[in-house]
């Protein structure tokens, strides 16, 4: 299993970074768009499933992600960019790992406690703990709020992404991009 080099990140990483944005923004379009449906509708519940074993699957994909980036280097970006850029892309970096590994948890509890079924693509997951409705309101109340956090989260993210490429014209971007292979004479 290839390692993160100096330069970049390797080809795992980068797969599970794209695949792991794919089912987070898939995650969010499900919840805002059960809002097109009245409730208790089949689409609606269709798309609530949808966001649960999609937010599961993110947990699931969270875990090696840390794994992988615990155990090689970050790969440098070039030119460097200023102290204060680089501690809040570390601030960030870990706002968002902890979103990834905190709201599929509180979606699960929130389940848990009010009671109902946690689905996972034809799987029923055991509850993690005992039906409370009162702390299933309280949890579901962080759980919509870190949902809310992580639109900003992601949105500073992508910006930061964005001003390095565009405006730094630095690796920052390149770094986490699938590899094109050189065409060959």
């Amino acid at each position: 299993m290839q390692n993160n080099s100096d330069e970049r990140y390797s080809t795992m990483t980068i797969a599970l970074h794209w695949l792991t944005f794919i089912v987070m923004a898939a995650g969010y379009a499900c919840i805002e768009l059960r809002e097109l449906f009245p409730k208790g509708s089949d689409p609606r519940e269709t798309l609530k499933a949808l966001h649960f074993m999609l937010g599961l699957l993110v947990l699931l994909l969270v875990l090696p992600r840390l794994g992988f980036r615990l155990a090689g280097p970050t790969p440098a970006i070039s030119p460097e960019p200023p102290a204060w850029q680089q501690q809040a892309a570390r601030l960030v970096h870990l706002l968002l790992y902890l979103l990834m590994l905190g709201m599929p948890i509180a979606g699960w509890l929130t389940l848990s406690a009010a009671g109902k079924t946690i689905p996972f693509f034809g799987l029923e997951l055991p509850a993690l703990i005992a039906e409370n409705k009162e702390l299933a309101k309280a949890i579901k109340e962080i759980h919509e709020t870190g949902g809310e956090i992580g639109y900003y989260l992601i949105g500073l993210h992508v910006s930061a992404v964005l001003f390095h490429h565009y405006l730094q014209r630095d690796n920052t971007l390149s770094r986490m991009l699938p590899a094109l292979k050189q065409k060959q004479d």
